[in-house]
């Protein structure tokens, strides 16, 4: 798991060939950046219209983005023209914004640049076991005394807990999973639906429904 910006970076852009660019920041002030996106001039606007929560596109490097998701911890803008998408996810430490290709899926790099800019903190990810979740999964696997989940004599990390955490969040989230699902059904991306369907088909399978 990456603990530094570049690394962060990095594992997004070989992961997806269309992340083409990135940056983290803290509050305003950009900490890492790749040679080839100079941000510099429109962090501040960016970081401003999305606390805002009321814009309705953003500016980066002489592109107009429309908005397509904005919440507190994710912005999502597209370029109507065909120039790309930015995607950005926030924690309480850090802000990472990413340029995508005109050739990738905004939406679904939301999910991973969500998943990887939690590998930043440098706080213990919380889980709540007060939920009947949470409650439901310490009696079914077990919770040692330090902290870390047991499964079958083998412990979980509390990180990765903290990222199942943040996944199963983002399922329950009618802005999150749901969202994305519903645009795609609306944009009538075959190739999307396709692989839904596949992942719907191998979840039944996995879990015996």
């Amino acid at each position: 798991m990456p603990s530094d910006p570049e690394s962060a970076i990095n594992e997004l852009m070989q992961s997806d060939p269309n992340i083409i660019a990135g940056a983290v920041l803290k509050g305003k002030d950009i900490i890492y950046t790749t040679d080839n996106w100079d941000i510099s001039g429109d962090v501040s606007k960016v970081v401003s219209s999305w606390m805002g929560q009321s814009a309705r596109f953003i500016m980066v490097t002489g592109v107009k983005y429309s908005m397509l998701k904005m919440t507190s911890e994710l912005l999502v803008a597209m370029s109507y023209k065909g120039e790309g998408s930015i995607v950005a996810a926030k924690d309480d430490e850090h802000k990472l914004i990413v340029y995508v290709g005109p050739e990738g899926q905004a939406l679904g790099t939301a999910m991973e640049v969500q998943r990887v800019i939690t590998s930043l903190s440098t706080q213990s990810p919380q889980v709540n076991t007060n939920t009947q979740m949470g409650q439901q999964a310490a009696q079914s696997v077990g919770v040692s005394s330090g902290g870390a989940t047991s499964v079958g004599g083998t412990s979980l990390d509390p990180q990765l807990q903290g990222e199942i955490k943040t996944f199963l969040d983002w399922i329950k989230d009618t802005e999150g999973l749901a969202g994305y699902v519903s645009y795609y059904l609306q944009q009538n991306n075959s190739q999307i639906i396709s692989e839904l369907s596949k992942i719907y088909n191998e979840l039944r399978q996995i879990f015996g429904v």
